[in-house]
């Protein structure tokens, strides 16, 4: 019984230490002052990542491109609004080609990274992953 009521009196100090932490760091940037500023533009970060990101960029284009067994697919949520359109569910089906329509927008979205991200991993080739910009 005692180890939980010490249990209960750790946790509710660290919860009141976290509240008071959250309103002097919002206190502090609310004075509009910098605290830190940036080294660098973080090139050589950037440039360490880049096989990642082209990983997770290429396995979401992936996903969204599946057949309608996938999910997350464009093809599942089409046929989801179908289904809804069917069973003359309309809020349903509205709220669903909303979706359709954001996730479309999310592969031109991700096509356009893919590009971007083949201009980051030219220019991280070239300059020596960036170590000599940051």
């Amino acid at each position: 019984m005692n180890v939980r009521r010490r249990t209960r009196t750790l946790l509710a100090g660290l919860a009141v230490t976290a509240v008071l932490a959250g309103a002097a760091g919002t206190a502090s940037a609310a004075d509009g002052t910098p605290t830190a500023k940036p080294a660098g533009d973080g090139a050589h970060a950037l440039c360490k990542r880049v096989p990642k990101i082209d990983h997770r960029i290429e396995r979401a284009l992936k996903r969204l491109d599946a057949g309608a067994g996938t999910r997350g697919s464009v093809a599942r949520l089409q046929k989801r609004v179908d289904n809804a359109k069917k069973a003359g569910r309309t809020e349903i089906a509205t709220f669903l080609q909303d979706r359709l329509e954001f996730r479309k927008s999310l592969r031109t979205s991700l096509e356009q990274r893919q590009k971007d991200l083949a201009a980051v991993k030219t220019w991280c080739a070239a300059n020596g992953s960036g170590k000599a910009a940051s």
